[in-house]
């Protein structure tokens, strides 16, 4: 396959794996399991335009951009966190099919994330209570 690819080849690929729902996160698109991000579109003004956040291990992380530095690559705010980004245009689709299939499967063996008390408060219905 050729190399080069958008957010809307990334959210085709994601969609295809059980379970991926579209969300955002600070108003940027992103890809989640089980109320986690595993893939969003990098919006830090760190890292360059075109590119995508994919949560793996560090040391895979480390290992890709070895590897591929052309591609795959880290900005200081990214450092702390087990993801790597990736400049879109230039990753082969293959690639970042393997990379998303991975980011899900990691996704998929960790426990599904809290919902914030904030939001738990508006899913219930106000009860009202009167005193007599």
């Amino acid at each position: 396959m050729a190399a080069g690819a958008t957010f809307a080849d990334v959210r085709k690929i994601a969609k295809a794996l059980d379970g991926v729902e579209d969300a955002t996160a600070y108003g940027a698109p992103c890809l989640k399991l089980n109320g986690r991000i595993f893939a969003c579109e990098a919006i830090n003004k760190q890292a360059e335009p075109q590119s995508l956040m994919v949560r793996l291990p560090i040391d895979q992380r480390d290992a890709l951009i070895e590897e591929a530095p052309d591609v795959y690559y880290l900005k200081p705010h990214y450092e702390p966190w087990p993801c790597v980004l990736v400049r879109l245009p230039k990753v082969h689709r293959d690639a970042l099919r393997d990379l998303l299939t991975g980011a899900w499967r990691q996704a998929s063996a960790e426990k599904p994330a809290r919902v914030r008390k904030a939001a738990a408060k508006k899913a219930r219905p106000k009860v009202r209570r009167t005193v007599s």
